[in-house]
């Protein structure tokens, strides 16, 4: 029994818990499944909107039928190979018009609208001559979704031999005619080589050769060949297809008497086997070209390598000079000059080289004009460039380690600037001595310049100098920069160690009150400088930057650090403000 919808009566409360309390037992595998009316058992787990069967084909009991393809009902497709008939029937052919046919051709399956003959000028209907055969009655074909979109459906490959025959006579036709054409060139080669050979004779029998007529009974008074002439008719046709066919990049085939392109010698290396770099120079696969230079990555000269792409090919001979001859035959036009290079070619040719003479001419006359005017030429008449600077008689020879066994080695290039030059009675030049970041002189160590030289006494008072301010720094004591308090606490701390009772919290405290001073400092500078408005800068002494900066404590550097704002701070701007 399965749920309401398949004709039952709707069930109770109680019988559809009863209902599903089965249906799941029989999903557990705890309860026997349903049987259908063929003995069959239903699988529990298949919806319930497909086991129940709609209420115009249901049985009052639990099937499946209704899910099954009901034979009745199945279409029959036709198959793979069934399709419409093609052309017309020749088996039945009327001699006399009918009712109802076509009155162009005659034909019963169309109208005369629908007629693919050519129109006649008497129709059939008048005629009654020439009926034209009917066309097949065609089936009704049922095909399936596949056989609807069945591209080939219908193709018959023996309809393809007849374009392929087509094309076979194609071929014989012009070989043939081919071969006629070659026939007739040899044979109008071989008569004027025969007619020649006889002029020959002819004036060798005048200017007293004797010339050899062997006749032999046997050959009807035919001639042979003289004896000075050696080719036979095979190599006079040899000759001759040899001259027909001496065209670059093709090849002869005396037997097939046709000519095969021939686009490259195998033995030459390939363009695009040159540089087998990605980025050089690009290959046309399909024109077989390659425009670039594939070295010029490699930084090798044109002429150097074998090959340099075709664009230089294209740039070199007389290919500059026919661009120049273009270029004045178009400006030329645009003057009113009647002048087209293809067109009239010579005299674009002579009017170009006329037209250059007078601008040589005029060129080398202002020349000459200006050289009598201001002088100068023999200046002019002097060597190419190439020969002044490549070229001497200077000669040199080193050993194996470099040095000049015979000659004079050439003198280095000196700088513009004047160099070795020794002023105030100095030894060495500005700049040979450096110390604490200034330069000096070597001689006497002295720091300033255009000075005059002490010698060794100057580098005696600079050594004393710095002993005697070393022994002053020992015996200065720091206390001239620092203030009375800090003296006071730091000989306190001086003492508390001494007594060894002073402890690293009280140090700390001391550093932090040593901090908290700085930090007052540091802001009494800072209300300064906003009060007065002003640069620091201003208030400097002259000079002031080129002084030994005193070196600030540890103390110093901590509450530059504590008052020191970071700008990635976002709450930079809010430190030290009551809100």
């Amino acid at each position: 029994m399965s749920l309401a919808g398949e004709g039952q009566q709707k069930l109770s409360k109680e019988g559809w818990r009863k209902q599903k309390e089965l249906e799941e037992a029989r999903k557990a595998g705890t309860a026997p499944a349903e049987v259908d009316e063929s003995g069959r058992d239903i699988n529990p787990h298949i919806p319930q909107y497909i086991k129940s069967a709609p209420w115009y084909v249901s049985t009052g009991q639990p099937t499946l039928k209704h899910q099954r393809p009901q034979p009745e009902k199945q279409q029959q497709f036709d198959g793979i190979l069934d399709w419409y008939m093609r052309g017309v029937d020749t088996s039945k052919k009327s001699s006399k018009f009918r009712k109802g046919a076509c009155e162009n051709c005659g034909a019963i399956t169309h109208k005369k609208r629908d007629c693919m003959d050519r129109p006649r000028k008497v129709g059939a209907i008048f005629s009654g001559d020439n009926i034209a055969c009917d066309e097949y009655e065609q089936p009704e074909l049922s095909l399936d979704y596949d056989g609807k979109r069945d591209r080939w459906n219908g193709f018959n490959p023996n309809d393809y031999d007849k374009v392929m025959e087509e094309h076979v006579l194609v071929e014989k036709a012009k070989q043939q005619i081919k071969a006629e054409t070659l026939e007739t060139e040899l044979t109008s080669h071989q008569e004027s080589t025969e007619n020649e050979v006889k002029i020959e004779e002819a004036e060798g029998s005048d200017n007293g050769v004797t010339v050899i007529n062997n006749t032999d009974p046997t050959d009807n008074g035919v001639k042979k060949e003289a004896v000075g002439s050696d080719r036979g008719r095979d190599s006079d046709n040899e000759e001759m297809c040899s001259e027909i066919v001496g065209v670059p990049g093709q090849k002869f085939d005396s037997k097939l008497r046709t000519t095969v392109r021939n686009l490259r010698i195998r033995e030459d290396t390939a363009k695009y086997l040159l540089n087998l770099n990605l980025n050089s120079a690009f290959y046309d696969p399909k024109s077989r070209s390659m425009r670039d230079n594939p070295y010029s990555n490699t930084g090798k000269v044109p002429s150097e390598v074998p090959f340099a792409g075709e664009n230089f090919v294209r740039s070199s001979g007389e290919t500059s000079d026919m661009a120049k001859a273009q270029l004045f035959t178009w400006e030329a036009f645009e003057r009113g000059v009647e002048l087209h290079l293809q067109g009239e070619p010579t005299k674009a040719e002579l009017l170009y080289k006329e037209v250059n003479q007078r601008k040589d001419a005029f060129n080398n006359e202002i020349k000459q004009e200006i050289l009598d005017k201001y002088g100068g030429e023999e200046y002019l008449k002097v060597p190419p460039k190439e020969l002044i600077f490549s070229q001497n008689e200077r000669y040199i020879e080193y050993s194996r380690t470099g040095r000049v066994v015979k000659g004079e080695e050439r003198a280095p290039v000196k700088s513009k600037y004047e160099e070795d030059k020794l002023d105030s009675n100095h030894t060495a030049v500005w700049g040979s001595y450096w110390k604490e970041g200034k330069w000096g002189y070597s001689c006497c160590h002295s720091l300033i310049k255009l000075s005059y030289c002490t010698g060794l006494a100057g580098q005696q008072a600079e050594r004393e100098a710095e002993k005697y301010l070393a022994e002053a720094m020992e015996k200065t004591d720091d206390s001239v920069s620092k203030s009375l308090v800090e003296l006071h606490k730091e000989r306190m701390v001086e003492k508390r160690k001494n007594k060894n009772k002073v402890t690293q919290e009280e140090l700390d405290k001391i550093r932090e009150e040593k901090v908290q001073e700085a930090i007052k400092e540091i802001q009494q500078e800072i209300n300064k400088e906003s009060d007065n408005n002003s640069a620091t800068d201003r208030k400097r002494v002259y000079s002031s930057m080129q002084a030994d900066p005193i070196a600030p404590s540890e103390e110093q550097l901590e509450a530059y650090h504590r008052v020191k704002k970071m700008k990635n701070d976002p709450m930079s701007d809010f430190i030290g403000k009551d809100y």
